[in-house]
């Protein structure tokens, strides 16, 4: 029997490699190290500037970073950051670099560099052909690669890298991480402008709502008791501060009690021309004047006259002017006396005869001329009857079509309301109802709406008035 030979044992574990293909795989691992070092620290760049960007406060300490990482992300010697006003002024408070004094001599050279310059360049490319040779000129050094800073399609500066170390390449990776922190820096000044813009906003709202709370103060906050009437009244601006004004105003304020309730009152309705806090300050001036002109006890002929003089050099300055109504009404006899300075005129609804009247007498406007003259109406009111005042922002209110409210509807809804022998309030609330069912309840108006309803109460009596003396004047009231 033949013996066999013993079996071979096979090796279990392979030769290690050669001494260069150590050194291969060991400058491999080194490289891939050092890349993913590299892509590490970038990633930590563009963090720590998207991290700025959303909770920065001050624009200022946002952009002075911008420099110092664009440099240190491309590997550079430094950068320099070149910004513009929305209007392409040089936006010399947020010049920015990296700490070197090539880069502060470059900023005070542009700093020094008039607006002409850049404003009367037309378009991106002719900015960037007038500063690209400006700052390698100033910065000394061959190897510049600049981006435009852009917001809204916009250039809104120039974002400049350089290196001046041998063997250095503008790599396309570079060069997208440079477009990022340039593309993060127009996000920052776009957010800066639109923070400005709600700062505006926030303090113009501020100053219309104490517009809007003085000139609430300044029309009246009820209407007056006047003996054998009935007033409503209200005023619906177009803004928070608006044109039109209304009043009543007594002529004989040092009374009390009844005696002030059958003492004249002065029923006005004014409109400025124009709309906002311009349009309240006027109609807040010309309160203050008429109320002053009342007193005098004038006929409303010569209280509009002289109003208008007065009130000639502010107008004038301001280019503005004033349609104003004026009457006063007498209890006692129920006389109405009036004068217009080109406002609309009033309406009258007659109950006896069921017509409705206009209220009517030559004049020009306030401020117009300063020599005017102004006509003067009179009629005794009758228990039912019912007079209108209203400002032009009423009958020019338009509807969804564009068609105007005009004169004749508000005719026939107030005829209407009047025939129905409705109180003053309830008058006045059906008028302001036709007209938002007019308009439509989601728009608003687009002038300032005022309107003013006095009726004479039914049944109203005149008083008895005492006798005159044989001899010497009557006493006054």
């Amino acid at each position: 029997m033949s013996s066999q030979p013993p079996p071979q044992s096979l090796p279990t574990t392979s030769a290690a490699p050669s001494g260069p293909a150590l050194s291969v795989t060991a400058s491999l691992r080194q490289l891939l190290d050092s890349l993913g070092r590299e892509q590490r620290r970038n990633q930590e760049l563009l963090a720590s500037l998207a991290f700025a960007l959303r909770s920065y406060t001050n624009l200022k300490r946002f952009l002075e970073l911008v420099p110092l990482v664009a440099s240190r992300l491309v590997e550079g010697d430094g950068s320099l950051l070149v910004v513009f006003h929305p209007d392409g002024r040089l936006w010399r408070e947020q010049l920015q670099a990296t700490t070197c004094e090539r880069c502060a001599e470059a900023l005070r050279q542009l700093a020094a560099l008039p607006d002409d310059h850049l404003r009367n360049q037309a378009g991106d490319e002719a900015v960037a052909a007038l500063l690209d040779p400006l700052i390698q000129r100033l910065l000394g050094t061959s190897q510049l690669v600049s981006t435009s800073v852009v917001a809204r399609s916009r250039q809104r500066g120039r974002l400049y890298v350089f290196s001046g170390r041998r063997g250095y390449s503008w790599s396309e990776v570079r060069r997208r991480h440079l477009q990022l922190v340039a593309d993060l820096t127009g996000v920052a000044l776009e957010n800066e402008l639109l923070q400005q813009d709600r700062r505006r906003h926030e303090r113009l709202d501020r100053q219309l709502s104490i517009g809007a709370e003085v000139q609430s103060q300044l029309l009246p906050d009820h209407c007056p008791v006047i003996e054998g009437v009935e007033l409503a009244a209200l005023c619906r601006p177009a803004f928070q501060v608006g044109g039109d004004y209304y009043d009543f105003i007594p002529t004989r304020p040092q009374l009390t009690g009844h005696r002030r309730e059958q003492a004249p009152w002065a029923l006005v309705m004014g409109d400025v021309m124009g709309k906002g806090v311009p349009a309240g300050l006027l109609m807040t001036l010309l309160r203050g004047m008429l109320r002053a002109e009342v007193l005098s006890g004038l006929p409303p002929d010569r209280i509009l006259h002289d109003l208008n003089q007065l009130a000639q050099e502010d107008l004038a300055h301001s280019h503005r002017f004033v349609t104003l109504f004026y009457s006063d009404y007498d209890p006692r006899t129920r006389l109405l006396r009036y004068a217009n300075a080109a406002h609309n005129p009033p309406l009258l609804w007659r109950r006896q005869s069921g017509r409705v009247d206009r209220l009517d007498t030559p004049g020009l406007l306030i401020g117009l001329q300063s020599e005017a003259d102004y006509g003067c109406g009179e009629l005794q009111l009758e228990p039912g009857d019912v007079i209108l005042y209203y400002t032009d922002g009423v009958t020019e209110a338009s509807g969804f079509s564009g068609e105007r409210f005009d004169e004749e509807r508000l005719v026939r809804a107030f005829h209407g309301a009047c025939k129905a022998a409705l109180d003053a309030q309830t008058i006045l609330d059906r008028l302001f109802g036709r007209l938002d069912r007019f308009v439509g309840s989601d728009r608003r108006l687009e002038d300032d709406a005022s309107m003013v309803v006095l009726k004479v109460r039914d049944g109203v009596v005149l008083p008895s008035l005492p006798s005159a003396p044989p001899a010497g004047p009557v006493s006054p009231a």
